[in-house]
């Protein structure tokens, strides 16, 4: 009965040595994958920097667009 104990030890131990390997390897993967998606996420961010004042540039141009559409379409008469 001692021998079928330590052999089902030594199984369960390597079973379970074997299954941390496995995560460890995961977790390995998952930390990279982060690196990646935090790189991404930077170069992302300067691209969003350099655009936002554009933005910003285009916002008054539709508004001043929108504005001159405006006052043109009061001072001309109604068509009937």
């Amino acid at each position: 009965m001692a021998c079928v104990g330590t052999a089902c030890w030594a199984v369960c131990f390597w079973w379970m040595r074997r299954i941390s390997q496995r995560q460890d390897a995961l977790l390995s993967e998952i930390r990279a994958q982060g690196k990646r998606i935090e790189a991404l996420s930077e170069a992302e961010h300067e691209l969003i920097k350099e655009v936002h004042p554009q933005v910003g540039d285009i916002k008054e141009g539709v508004e001043k667009v929108i504005e001159a559409v405006k006052d043109g379409s009061q001072k001309r008469p109604a068509a009937r």
